[in-house]
């Protein structure tokens, strides 16, 4: 059966704290605020991320619209500082998840499923820091925002993710997000959608690509870094840049692969900075890496 692997965006900060994080389990109830609107104010109802048989955020910001959220949500699962496009069965990870967007308050709801039977794949243990809450319901666990967590001003929430302990295959995980005014009502608010799918690192298939053929390169007419490699199955291919402190600078979602030989052209942001980064590039559940040399 053909897989297909989505690795969202985000940034990779402070992640040396992050693996010092194990807390135990928040519950969202405890900050939950008791009258008006603002009772969410602190995460949804278990059940709102969009996964299979659930509502979204839009069943109570009922004037607002469900958007596309794969470009602007970015989630990383994350082994120390390396995002993963596979789990190992029985791992622990770190899941961080950023916006790309600045408006007033910001709030999120995600789980992971299971692809082939919908039910919970693994658990969410704790919180890993950073303002996150998890509440359960109908079997499965959910990763929420708190009320400390929901302004402009939050970088990115984390939380940590006990994969299960068998093979299940795919896993998929669902989120909602919610980019909201603040006028303390529930108009005006735009809810995204994302979902994003990681392989079992049981059984690979390697022969999707050879890595031996991947190769790199930073074009400064155009600043863009071009790359390319072999592959015998359509993919999704994702591109990661990273400085050499590990952090992440910037992400894309480049479409599909073709079988054969494949180029691509990624425009960089004007404010990448010269100096030696690493390409960190996938395609569906395989990763390659090269050094390039950014002089501009």
């Amino acid at each position: 059966m053909k897989k297909h692997y989505i690795l969202g965006l985000t940034l990779i900060t402070a992640i040396g704290f992050l693996a010092l994080q194990r807390s135990g389990v928040d519950s969202v109830e405890k900050y939950l605020a008791k009258n008006g609107h603002t009772k969410f104010a602190a995460g949804a109802p278990a059940g709102k991320t969009g996964a299979p048989g659930e509502g979204s955020c839009i069943d109570c910001h009922s004037t607002g619209t469900v958007q596309d959220g794969s470009s602007l949500n970015n989630l990383l699962v994350l082994d120390g500082a390396t995002p993963m496009a596979n789990y190992a069965p029985g791992a622990s990870y770190n899941v961080t998840l950023a916006l790309n967007s600045g408006d007033v308050m910001e709030g999120f709801q995600a789980t992971v499923l299971d692809v082939s039977t919908n039910s919970m794949a693994g658990s969410f243990p704790g919180t890993g820091g950073f303002g996150t809450a998890v509440s359960s319901g109908s079997g499965r666990d959910y990763a929420n925002h708190t009320a400390t967590s929901n302004t402009e001003g939050n970088l990115l929430w984390s939380w940590t993710w006990d994969a299960p302990a068998t093979d299940m295959g795919p896993v998929r995980f669902y989120v909602a997000t919610n980019v909201a005014n603040g006028n303390g009502a529930t108009s005006g608010d735009v809810i995204y959608l994302s979902e994003h799918t990681l392989g079992s690192s049981v059984g690979l298939n390697d022969e999707v690509l050879d890595a031996s053929d991947f190769t790199a390169g930073y074009a400064a007419n155009g600043n863009n870094v071009k790359v390319n490699f072999n592959s015998l199955a359509v993919d999704n291919m994702f591109f990661n840049l990273v400085d050499l402190s590990g952090k992440s600078v910037f992400t894309s979602n480049l479409g599909e692969s073709k079988i054969g030989n494949n180029e691509a052209s990624v425009s960089l942001p004007s404010g990448i900075k010269s100096g030696i980064y690493v390409v960190n590039f996938f395609v569906g559940n395989k990763a390659m890496s090269s050094k390039i040399m950014i002089q501009k």
